[in-house]
């Protein structure tokens, strides 16, 4: 697989890849998040091709304190191959080169695989609460 920065033409093909992984949701709409992104970090979103086609993505975020990764996501045809590992890897030398510190990853609640996903790649569960407020209503 190669691991590329994200481009605008790729849109379409991310969006699809999303909707297959089961990362999108009626309140978030994905080119919106896509437009938002690339005016912030936007070496830090990348993609994973095979043959041309976009198989896997990771959407990574640094403030200067700790780095986020968002999207993470890999073909359902092309599990188990190591993938999410390599995409995971690439956003981790980026944020490390950027001099981040810590990475810190949320994940819906009873969202098994990706628990075991992280935890086999070294992530651990931390005793915090996430929290939101939506500041801009999308829709």
């Amino acid at each position: 697989m190669i691991v590329e920065q994200y481009k605008p033409e790729y849109e379409n093909a991310v969006i699809e890849l999303w909707e297959k992984c089961d990362l999108t949701r009626p309140w978030n709409y994905p080119g919106l998040d896509i437009a938002r992104k690339m005016k912030v970090n936007p070496e830090l979103f990348l993609v994973g091709q095979i043959d041309g086609k976009i198989v896997a993505c990771a959407m990574g975020g640094y403030e200067g304190h700790r780095g986020w990764v968002y999207y993470l996501g890999v073909d359902p045809e092309y599990r188990r191959q190591g993938l999410g590992k390599q995409m995971m890897d690439a956003v981790e030398t980026r944020l490390l080169e950027m001099g981040c510190p810590k990475i810190n990853i949320q994940v819906r609640d009873g969202n098994t695989n990706a628990l075991n996903f992280f935890s086999k790649i070294g992530y651990s569960t931390e005793d915090r609460i996430s929290l939101g407020k939506r500041l801009i209503e999308d829709g």
